[in-house]
């Protein structure tokens, strides 16, 4: 019984783990002192603390992969 009330368990913690969505969007401004990042269409997200924001500028097609639990960016990825 023990056995099976740990699979549950693991089952239960596995199914509320942190789920991700991809937002594709063009930088509008980037605030690295809050880090915050603003899209064309108006979105303002920020970014976690170690997501490295050096690389991306106002222009710039990105990728921003965000944490739905917690709203905030964890990665960000230029599109060419």
């Amino acid at each position: 019984m023990k056995k099976i009330l740990a699979a549950l368990a693991t089952t239960g913690f596995l199914t509320l783990s942190a789920y991700a969505a991809d937002v594709q969007g063009t930088v509008q401004s980037v605030d690295p002192a809050t880090r915050t990042i603003a899209l064309d269409d108006g979105t303002v997200y920020t970014a976690g603390e170690g997501v490295d924001l050096a690389g991306i500028s106002a222009g710039a097609s990105v990728t921003l992969t965000i944490d739905d639990t917690t709203n905030e960016v964890t990665s960000v990825e230029a599109q060419m």
